[in-house]
């Protein structure tokens, strides 16, 4: 039987190869040059089932970037082209976000990193897992400049809203939230009791969860608002103009890094820091503490 052809253009054998062959394979008219990253090993916790959480795994990354004309016109400086060290960082980087459930994911995120870099033209992104059974799981894209996805940079100007509960029913709360543009809103605590915990970390999930119910009341008492709760999602909206609320379970628990309580200021403070909003605005009462953005506050009678 003669030799197939893939979705690129290579044989069926360049499939199962390293990047760079299919790199080759499939190099457009004009070779470019390539650099790339071959058997990078990293254990990372990663996965959708239930026995991969709280759980190292070794994943095993190649990558190979075609670029524009990386050593023309450089002079042997290496600020000027694009360096193996970014690929590695590029990896390093998507790995210290939040936990992800799959490799198509983050490979997608580590392709648009790589790609935010000018000289790169064409990325090709192979991840493998190595310790799911006696076999190599992975996924291989690829990728061209300008692909771009939702964990890249260059997210537009937003705010994030900071709203008390006594400004739920608030009658000129939904025509703001309608007319002020990609909004993030964060809550507090419900005014209700919850259970209490022992342990600090059953705690901490038991206080994000009724944070989160907070948020979902709000969005009930406010026509269109809809609830988020991950990066992609957040970025989406932002990126769509929407005003969105803000289930902070997810990221905190699966971001390196997150504050360990979920005091919701804090967590409010956190979340415009990382997505870099442009301010925080408080609705109903004074700012609880400090933010690395600025911070302005609201009254009601503000938001008419």
């Amino acid at each position: 039987m003669g030799q197939g052809r893939d979705m690129m253009g290579g044989t069926i054998d360049d499939a199962f190869d390293h990047p760079e062959v299919r790199s080759r394979a499939t190099a457009p008219v004009g070779l470019r040059d390539r650099i790339s990253l071959r058997d990078y090993v990293v254990a990372v916790e990663i996965g959708a089932f239930q026995a991969e959480r709280g759980v190292a795994q070794r994943l095993r990354f190649g990558l190979v970037v075609e670029v524009n004309g990386n050593g023309d016109k450089a002079g042997d400086d290496v600020d000027r082209i694009l360096s193996y060290d970014s690929l590695i960082a590029a990896v390093d980087a998507e790995l210290a976000g939040e936990r992800l459930d799959l490799l198509e994911t983050l490979a997608e995120r580590v392709a648009a990193r790589v790609l935010l870099a000018p000289q790169a033209a064409r990325v090709f992104v192979r991840i493998e897992k190595l310790d799911r059974g006696p076999w190599e799981l992975g996924v291989e894209i690829v990728r061209s400049g300008g692909a771009g996805s939702d964990s890249a940079p260059g997210l537009p100007p937003f705010r994030v809203a900071f709203v008390g509960n006594e400004m739920f029913d608030l009658a000129a709360l939904p025509g703001w939230i309608a007319a002020a543009g990609p909004l993030v809103i964060c809550t507090g605590l419900p005014d209700l009791s919850r259970p209490r915990a022992g342990a600090a970390d059953m705690q901490r999930r038991i206080d994000l969860l009724a944070i989160e119910q907070n948020g979902w009341a709000l969005a009930a008492r406010v026509p269109g608002l809809s609830v988020t709760a991950t990066r992609t999602e957040l970025n989406w909206a932002i990126r769509a103009g929407s005003a969105v609320v803000w289930a902070p379970a997810k990221l905190v628990l699966d971001t390196p890094g997150a504050p360990r309580d979920a005091a919701p200021w804090g967590l409010a403070a956190w979340l415009a820091g990382v997505l870099a909003a442009t301010e925080i605005v408080v609705i109903g009462g004074a700012a609880p503490g400090p933010a690395t953005v600025p911070v302005r506050r609201m009254a009601a009678g503000d938001l008419a």
